[in-house]
């Protein structure tokens, strides 16, 4: 990852966090996004050269296109956007109402493509890159809500990244851009703190490892996608689930 340029979505906290520092690790120079600015100032490094601190709303066409014009100025290139951003909604079908529907679509839809969109428009000019996306394992296994679980906003928002994953990876291959997703199982952050512990041990029976994922082994899957090791890989879906899916 040295000398390699990378916007961090979802930086503030949790597996974004974990993203960062690792790629800062390695040696990357990188852009850590999220509209928490608190939480970025108090969880991440301070002064750090190969690190610029971007605050807003991604969901904000604006903004979107300031993160790529603030990351550029600095560095100089951009090589790979990995966009852990998202918001949570915990709603059953029954509980759920427009304005939270709408809202939840709105980051991790639309935001999801326009943060996408703007880093592609930077990188088709240089007719290389990679687009890491997030979409959750919730999808296979239809959460419903209630307790802390995605609910059906976010189930939906998350379906429609795997849908976008593989249209812009067809519409970009072409200009040298590779986009995947990395899904998700349960990962120990803040997104599972409504979790009751007679919850958290039912569900980890689901897991054949017998427990959830760190944020480090999901931000090691999406630094392994915008790699050169993943050269040849676009329009896929990563599982890193502790094998969650057989059920």
């Amino acid at each position: 990852m040295s000398n390699k340029t990378v916007i961090v979505t979802g930086a503030a906290s949790g597996i974004g966090l974990a993203c960062t520092l690792l790629l800062l690790e390695k040696g990357a120079q990188v852009t850590a996004f999220d509209i928490q600015e608190e939480k970025m100032r108090e969880n991440l490094p301070k002064n750090h050269k190969n690190l610029l601190q971007v605050y807003g709303d991604v969901s904000n066409p604006d903004v979107c296109h300031d993160v790529i014009y603030q990351t550029k100025n600095k560095f100089n290139n951009l090589d790979a956007l990995i966009h852990w951003g998202a918001a949570h909604s915990s709603a059953r079908w029954d509980e759920l109402n427009a304005d939270e529907c709408n809202q939840v679509m709105s980051v991790n839809v639309t935001g999801t493509f326009l943060i996408a969109q703007a880093a592609a428009r930077e990188m088709a000019d240089a007719r290389k890159g990679a687009i890491v996306l997030c979409t959750s394992t919730s999808v296979l296994h239809g959460v419903t809500g209630g307790e802390g679980q995605g609910g059906p906003a976010y189930v939906a928002s998350k379906g429609a990244v795997i849908a976008l994953t593989r249209s812009l990876a067809r519409a970009l291959g072409p200009k040298g851009i590779r986009v995947n997703a990395v899904s998700p199982g349960i990962t120990e952050t803040a997104m599972i703190k409504d979790y009751s512990e007679r919850q958290r041990d039912a569900m980890k029976q689901r897991f054949p490892l017998g427990r959830f994922a760190e944020p480090n082994e999901i931000a090691e899957a999406g630094i392994f996608l915008i790699s050169d090791k993943a050269s040849f890989m676009t329009g896929e879906t990563m599982h890193v689930n502790g094998g969650s899916n057989f059920g």
